[in-house]
């Protein structure tokens, strides 16, 4: 084992030169049999997050050899990655970010999985999954109605601001300012149609703090929740929220492995998430009969889809994640998430 010393202090002993050989083997091979190892890791369930990227390339390239040795799983093909970078070379993409775990195999397939990305959207999942937290605590209760109103304030210096109908995706809530609304109801807004009203109203109820704790205990500890939408003092300041592709995978799949507060609770966010209305990136590269629980997120020149795909036929479910940045087009982004989509189902 190398230590601070210089060349001719270092002294390996017995059964640390076997694992020093050993070691420089593995990384030999890994180098000629697997080139992109360094980005695609195959793991086991229980190593679901490498420790550093060069032990990530090590474990690319043993534990990729173990999974296709499990009979009756799916492998990804060794050429999956590069597929894919040719679809993002095509699409004139400036960064994407895919992120897949698959429940049954434990494979596991990260392409920039620590960039970060503006969250739009996607971070609507983050505050469901506190509000279920606070509600089976007993801080709030999911059929309670709250007061529907359009005033918020600045996480800068706390000024007023207010959303505007035309930039939201749901607009029926707006004519209802003064009325109430279950939270229950509003959850359903904020994923299905990715209201911004309905998920500023729920931010300010459950705070930001308390949604990023969440993230830190479950170990996605580098996306950011950090204000509700069109706060635009927060905007100019650079605070915005945030997210990787890792950390919504980890999300995901806490969610989908029904670890998401408790099992009922995975369950309701999963049935919400079904009823996504917004269907043209990971769902439109997928059978029909296959069922999606997803989340879409997107802003000027950014687009992502999140997402637990349910295969048709018995097989186990898997996590898809595609962030997508750089992409004027909102139809060739949302292609090109449909057809890494296509490519991983595949």
């Amino acid at each position: 084992m190398r230590s601070h010393q210089t060349p001719d202090q270092l002294v390996v002993h017995g059964p640390c030169l076997l694992t020093y050989f050993l070691l420089i083997w593995i990384f030999v091979s890994c180098s000629i049999c697997f080139p992109g190892a360094h980005s695609v890791a195959a793991v086991s369930p229980n190593d679901p997050e490498p420790a550093s990227r060069a032990s990530a390339g090590i474990r690319a390239c043993c534990l990729r050899l173990t999974a296709k040795r499990q009979a009756g799983l799916p492998a990804l093909p060794g050429n999956l990655e590069k597929k894919i970078d040719d679809l993002v070379r095509a699409s004139g993409a400036e960064t994407v970010g895919v992120a897949y775990y698959d429940l049954g195999s434990g494979t596991e397939l990260l392409i920039n999985p620590d960039v970060s990305f503006h969250a739009a959207s996607t971070m609507k999942v983050p505050v469901m999954m506190e509000i279920f937290r606070q509600a089976a605590a007993g801080k709030l209760k999911l059929n309670r109605r709250i007061p529907i109103k359009n005033d918020f304030a600045s996480i800068v210096d706390g000024s007023h601001y207010s959303l505007t109908p035309e930039s939201d995706s749901e607009q029926s809530l707006y004519t209802r300012v003064g009325q109430t609304e279950t939270i229950r109801e509003l959850i359903r807004l904020m994923i299905t149609v990715s209201s911004n009203l309905a998920a500023n109203l729920l931010i300010e109820r459950v705070t930001p703090d308390r949604v990023m704790d969440l993230m830190n205990t479950i170990g996605a500890k580098n996306i950011r929740v950090l204000r509700g939408v069109e706060d635009g003092k927060a905007f100019q300041q650079g605070l915005n929220n945030t997210t990787t592709a890792r950390d919504l995978m980890i999300i995901m799949r806490r969610i989908a492995e029904h670890r998401a507060v408790s099992a009922k609770a995975s369950n309701e966010m999963i049935k919400v998430m079904q009823d996504q209305r917004f269907n043209e990136g990971i769902p439109a590269g997928l059978p029909r009969d296959a069922r999606v629980s997803h989340k879409t997120g997107s802003i000027t020149r950014v687009n992502h889809d999140a997402a637990i795909v349910y295969p048709p036929g018995g097989r186990k479910p898997y996590v898809l994640v595609v962030l997508e940045r750089g992409i004027e087009d909102e139809k060739i982004a949302h292609k090109l998430i449909a057809d890494i989509s296509r490519l991983v189902y595949n």
